[in-house]
């Protein structure tokens, strides 16, 4: 089984996918990475090739994590747009929603420009993806862990629970 974890650009999934592979004993995957070793940096893809071309190369990488098992893995903030990456993720393990607020994600951004769909006004970027992507975060997954307020120990302490390791 595989513990994905899905959320807004700036939940969290990188920092806490870390520290919940140790926690765990298990392999730290994360999709953004994998595509920026096979295919180079996610600003560049955007910028010659376009959101539709990343999102193919996306799901390709998808494809691949999931004939795994045994990982813990951190998606992409929009990974889960696509449906075909939902059911591979939902048949390879169990998808865990960092939930954070506008408030959160904003501070969490404030220096940060190496995000293409929220460089820029991130307030307003962010506001209206979190909007659009919300309802689908919460589709997809199997537990929601809210992230605001909380660190990133606090937050791996309760995904275990939910997950059900008693470490």
């Amino acid at each position: 089984m595989n513990v994905i974890l899905t959320g807004m650009p700036a939940s969290g999934k990188t920092t806490v996918s870390k520290l919940l592979s140790e926690k765990l004993n298990l392999k730290l995957v994360d999709t953004d990475e994998e595509i920026v070793k096979k295919y180079g940096a996610i600003c560049d893809i955007f910028a010659t090739l376009g959101e539709p071309a990343f999102r193919n190369m996306e799901t390709e990488v998808v494809r691949n994590v999931c004939a795994q098992s045994g990982l813990v893995v951190s998606t992409g903030g929009g990974c889960v747009l696509r449906a075909e990456n939902v059911e591979l993720f939902k048949n390879s393990g169990k998808i865990v929603y960092l939930l954070a607020d506008l408030q959160t994600l904003t501070e969490r951004v404030k220096n940060d420009n190496t995000r293409p769909l929220i460089s820029g006004d991130s307030a307003v970027k962010l506001e209206k993806l979190l909007k659009e992507r919300s309802p689908i975060y919460e589709a997809c997954a199997d537990f929601t862990v809210d992230t605001n307020g909380k660190s990133p120990k606090e937050i791996v302490e309760n995904i275990c629970k939910l997950l059900g390791y008693n470490l």
